[in-house]
């Protein structure tokens, strides 16, 4: 009986006391670095902290993992709870948080050309708004990409006719394995790797997975770095000639800095994504500012909430705006579910994904006549007649391992029944270019690949590695209808080809993430959206189109889509502005962007969802971007580090800087000076304020125009502003109502969405609603 007791005991004890002592990297944040220390007096600093927890010196040495030693005051180091809760408990201390393996992941030809940014080849062609002639295509704006590495072989990084790096670079090209200093040059003037978090978790690289250096052996990072800053290269395409032309980034004279964050998951292949440690990413961006980045792209999120002040991407901007340095990052890619978004702190500009005016048409002709639209980039084609027609469930094995049903899964076909006919698969598990390798597996001829519900109409051109196409969700049941009610269904799939100038463009990506945001309601995120669906740049030749170890295809450019891609589009524009605007503020340049983003497709019409549907802010923010006109926005929305420091001051405890102290009575969130407004369960009457700042001309009058949300009555005071010099500021107030006669039959807490604009004539100021009652 008393074994049966001492059993008990250490069933119930054992865990607690495992828990107690198992050690797990934190990040322990101070704030910013004060006063002028040395790295050595930096690092004996952080050491002292160690061993206040520790039991012996030689424990805290060994234990630290980074120490944040420029902009960022902090350290990270592998620490018990117990350890990290009595860190915590220190008055100088702001916020102490685990690392979370899997927390963060990785969220061109025509894109640029749709968003109005285009090189003018002839002098006379010379027009007064060609924003890359009068920004000088971003010359020596230094671009900094926080990713996977970079293919520095590539093309787009090449540095003819660049002139000297700029002075103010401080920053190396860090050697590694196949990367040296001669991997840098005028364009890529900078290289960094940070894995010490990740092999805190997983142990020592293994190298043949990935390479311990800045060298990308993924692809994203060069994509993503190509898209933002790539040089002009004519005549290139995906595999099978698709999307060809002159690739471009969107500053092709700025400079570019990759910082390899992002890294092989262990055990798992490429198609599943890398994984991106807060640590490596705070260290990261802690040198960039020191570096001298004037952009930072971030195409890496979370689906995963995240207070600030355990947010490693939002403090680290946090410190970046405070040099005045602009912050881009992607949205996410887990739409089309409501308040899914990634990266929501108002110091960051958050970038969803909507589709440019090019298909990549490949049609499937039925057996009845039918013609049905649908996509592909894939190189390969089949003679054009017809071949049998089955449905994946028609042809599956009955005991298939992890089989579910159309899903085209690994092993899930039969070779028997599946050869030589044309299989429709449906999406869902597994990855839309490994359905059509089983697919290819079985003896299949070709495949369909048909979209879930979620996946509306919206389709993804993929390099497969047999001939298909993809087609809409409406489609994908007409072609199955047409299976199950003929004798002997019948079709085949016309080659596929590039076709431009499309309508409707653009729209949303059924993927990009949707506000309201959980962690900052009182702020409207996204921001904006650009081009992120069926893009085409650089690519890593260690890694094939499709990052399927099955396939050994190799190419220098290559078709993507994700938030991953639209962020870049931002952070080149943001280059554009920087270089035409030295002295413009992070905020300047992220409110001349929200407000001078458009709302039409190019139909005329409201841009739309996936389904067909109109979209709203929640999905686009302010609408598609367009830097031409950010170029010359009229007015901007100004804010300094202190207004977001007090916006933090009025969420709770979430003060980012223990230098600052929180005035015991905060601003209303709601005020901080944003270029859109959010009013989450508005009760009665809210009145918030804005102040803007005349960038246009000297002498101006601006009056205001306002679309209420539904349900809500909306007064702007005063109704008109006079401005007589530039850089002029003037404020006014907005005062949100809901209408007592209508208000008990609009939903609760359901969101409308209006718009408030101001215009002089010329430019028009325009800045988004959502407004839902309590």
């Amino acid at each position: 009986m008393a074994n049966f007791h001492l059993s008990l005991f250490l069933l119930l004890v054992l865990p607690i006391l495992v828990s107690c002592t198992q050690k797990q990297v934190h990040i322990v944040y101070f704030g910013e670095h004060s006063g002028q220390k040395t790295v050595r007096e930096i690092e004996e600093s952080h050491h002292s902290y160690l061993f206040s927890v520790k039991e012996t010196e030689e424990d805290a040495r060994s234990s630290l993992v980074y120490s944040y030693k420029n902009s960022i005051n902090g350290f990270a180091a592998l620490l018990t709870p117990d350890e990290a809760s009595k860190l915590s408990e220190m008055e100088e201390v702001v916020s102490v948080f685990p690392s979370r393996p899997g927390k963060y992941s990785l969220h061109t030809t025509r894109s640029w050309v749709f968003s109005g940014v285009q090189e003018t080849m002839k002098l006379d062609d010379l027009k007064k708004d060609d924003l890359l002639l009068k920004s000088r295509y971003g010359k020596d704006v230094v671009v900094g990409m926080l990713d996977s590495g970079v293919w520095p072989e590539s093309k787009s990084f090449n540095d003819e006719g660049m002139g000297p790096i700029p002075h103010s670079w401080k920053g190396i090209c860090q050697s590694g394995d196949g990367f040296d200093s001669s991997n840098c040059n005028k364009k890529l003037i900078g290289a960094r790797y940070y894995v010490k978090g990740y092999e805190a978790y997983y142990g020592p690289l293994n190298r043949t997975l990935d390479s311990l250096s800045p060298r990308d052996m993924d692809g994203h990072g060069t994509h993503t770095s190509s898209t933002a800053a790539g040089r002009r290269v004519k005549n290139v395409s995906s595999l099978g000639g698709f999307a060809r032309g002159t690739a471009s980034g969107g500053a092709p004279l700025a400079r570019l800095a990759m910082y390899k964050v992002c890294w092989a998951v262990p055990g798992k292949g490429k198609e599943d994504g890398n994984t991106c440690f807060e640590e490596d990413m705070l260290a990261a961006i802690d040198d960039a500012i020191s570096d001298g980045v004037n952009v930072l792209s971030i195409s890496i999120g979370t689906s995963n909430p995240t207070p600030f002040n355990q947010d490693g991407i939002a403090i680290g901007a946090l410190h970046a705006i405070k040099k005045n340095i602009v912050v881009a990052c992607s949205a996410g890619n887990s739409g089309p579910a409501a308040s899914t978004l990634s990266n929501p702190a108002p110091w960051i500009i958050t970038v969803g994904a909507s589709s440019v005016d090019r298909k990549f048409e490949a049609p499937v002709v039925l057996g009845n006549g039918m013609k049905i639209e649908g996509q592909t980039a894939t190189p390969y084609s089949m003679e054009q007649k017809m071949y049998p027609l089955l449905y994946a469930a028609q042809v599956e094995i009955a005991d298939a391992p992890q089989n579910i049903s159309g899903q085209c899964l690994p092993g899930s076909l039969s070779p028997e029944k599946a050869k030589g006919k044309i299989i429709l698969c449906m999406r869902g598990s597994g990855t839309r270019v490994g359905k059509g390798m089983e697919v290819k597996r079985a003896g299949g001829i070709g495949f369909i690949l048909g979209n879930s519900k979620a996946n509306g109409n919206e389709l993804s051109a993929d390099a497969h590695i047999l001939p298909a196409t993809a087609v809409g969700y409406d489609d994908a049941l007409t072609i199955l209808k047409y299976i199950n009610s003929a004798k002997t269904p019948k079709a085949y799939i016309v080659p596929g080809k590039t076709v431009l100038e499309t309508k409707p463009a653009p729209s949303m990506a059924s993927f990009t993430s949707r506000g309201p945001s959980v962690i900052s309601p009182d702020i409207l995120k996204p921001d904006i959206t650009a081009p992120g669906l069926n893009i085409l740049a650089a690519w890593s030749e260690a890694s094939s189109p499709t990052k399927l170890e099955a396939d050994k295809r190799v190419v220098k450019y290559n078709i993507l889509s994700g938030t991953s891609m639209s962020c870049p589009h931002i952070g080149g524009a943001s280059a554009l502005l920087k270089a035409m605007h030295p002295t413009w503020s992070s905020a300047a340049i992220r409110s001349a962007l929200i407000t001078s983003a458009g709302l039409n497709n190019n139909v005329g019409e409201m841009i739309t969802d996936a389904s067909g549907e109109p979209a709203d802010p929640f999905q686009f923010g302010s609408g598609h971007f367009r830097p031409t006109k950010a170029a010359d926005p009229g007015l901007v929305y100004d804010a300094s580090y202190t207004d977001y420091l007090l916006y933090l001051c009025s969420g709770g405890a979430q003060n980012l800087d223990s230098s600052f102290k929180c005035p015991k009575n905060s601003p209303s969130p709601a005020n901080l000076n944003y270029p859109s407004l959010a009013i989450p369960q508005l009760n009665g009457t809210a009145t918030v304020k804005r102040t803007v700042t005349n960038v246009g001309s000297s002498k101006s009058i601006y009056f205001v125009s306002v679309k209420p949300p539904a349900g809500i009555s909306v007064k702007v005071s005063p109704p008109i502003l006079y401005f007589n010099r530039v850089g002029q500021k003037k404020s006014f107030t907005i005062t949100v109502k809901a209408n007592d006669e209508i208000t008990d039959s609009i939903e609760k807490n359901k969101y409308e969405f209006g718009w408030y604009t101001w215009s002089d004539g010329v430019h028009n100021v325009r800045s988004p609603m959502a407004v839902s009652v309590a």
